[in-house]
């Protein structure tokens, strides 16, 4: 079968999906033994069992799971199945996890058409084979016209966790310095561009990646991480105003430092948004020891997705559970949490 070019399911039987695909008889069936089987194709999944069984690793465990609602489905650098891969081998990552294995459910809602669910569908597969992860098990539900949006995806993670790291928020602790791996915004933006038909003159695209490699490189040049986390919904700003507050610490931030890409920089600026407060779904956030930021650093800087990465800022016990910001001009700033949301639907 060519997964990059043929749909195995008959359009011109099938050009989108219909109540009858979540009955559970013989179109539910189509789907699963000619869709997602084939695509995902593993041993745990090929059993047909209910569930996965699989063999304990030992030590801890991590589990996560998520849920993806973005609108729209498809957007610029990515689409709803990538990310939603991306997003939950990320959540393991950032536990100091080796992600493994993940779970799929999907609410399709009729008349979604074929040829995009295998577009989503085959997305999946590249990102899990990317990431090294393994889709073991899933479901799918199919609602009336009009009562979802096209596709929404829920994905649960397992991994295993490294032995020795313990990354915890609540290990935070003044003396730490703040590592951002690459500009922000760039997912929000990017969404925000595909829903209202804007064009920049140069193109923004998702920052969509899975970051368990990097992380990898990061662990392996420190096992005295005390934080890692992906800015996603709320940005920079609100992610670390979270891990402030976990912490019972305070952060200064040092605004000439981070990193925002020019294109970005420019649509928060015709749009009237604050890049600290966008979506991230390719970005990490570090905090560890001052003395181990150099060589953490280097290492990040070695993988693709780290190139850009730079000290931001550190962590200080003045104003514990407040985010303060040090501007271009020198003066100084409070970071709060989002308020309200910026652009809803963002994964």
């Amino acid at each position: 079968m060519d997964f990059q070019l043929n749909c195995p399911i008959p359009i011109n039987e099938y050009p989108m999906i219909t109540m009858a695909h979540g009955s559970g008889g013989i179109l539910s069936h189509q789907l699963i033994e000619k869709m997602f089987k084939p695509a995902f194709n593993n041993d745990l999944l090929n059993s047909g069992h209910d569930g996965a069984v699989f063999p304990q690793p030992e030590g801890r465990l991590a589990f996560t799971t998520d849920s993806f609602v973005v609108q729209p489905i498809f957007f610029p650098g990515g689409n709803i199945g990538d990310l939603a891969v991306n997003g939950t081998v990320n959540d393991l990552a950032c536990c100091g996890a080796t992600p493994e294995y993940l779970s799929v459910g999907m609410i399709l809602e009729e008349g979604l058409p074929m040829g995009d669910l295998w577009k989503i569908v085959l997305s999946m597969k590249g990102a899990a084979d990317r990431a090294g992860v393994k889709i073991v098990t899933g479901d799918t539900k199919v609602v009336d016209r009009g009562s979802g949006d096209k596709i929404f995806i829920n994905t649960s993670g397992v991994g295993r966790v490294r032995e020795g790291v313990n990354i915890d928020p609540r290990n935070c602790k003044p003396g730490d310095v703040i590592i951002l791996s690459g500009t922000m915004g760039d997912h929000g933006v990017a969404i925000l561009s595909a829903r209202a038909g804007l064009e920049f003159e140069t193109a923004i695209e998702s920052d969509s990646a899975a970051l368990n490699g990097m992380v990898d490189n990061i662990l392996d040049a420190s096992r005295h991480i005390s934080v890692l986390r992906d800015p996603t919904r709320g940005g920079v700003a609100t992610t670390l105003n979270e891990i402030s507050r976990s912490a019972d610490v305070g952060m200064v931030l040092e605004e000439e430092l981070i990193p925002v890409s020019p294109e970005v920089r420019g649509a928060c600026e015709v749009l009237g948004l604050d890049p600290m407060y966008i979506a991230n779904e390719g970005k990490l956030l570090v905090i560890l020891p001052g003395s181990e930021a150099e060589t953490v650093l280097d290492k990040m800087k070695m993988h693709p997705l780290g190139q850009e990465a730079g000290i931001i800022g550190k962590v200080v016990a003045e104003h514990p559970s407040v985010v303060r910001m040090t501007t271009s001009i020198g003066s100084s700033r409070i970071i709060d949490m989002l308020t309200g949301e910026q652009l809803p639907r963002i994964c």
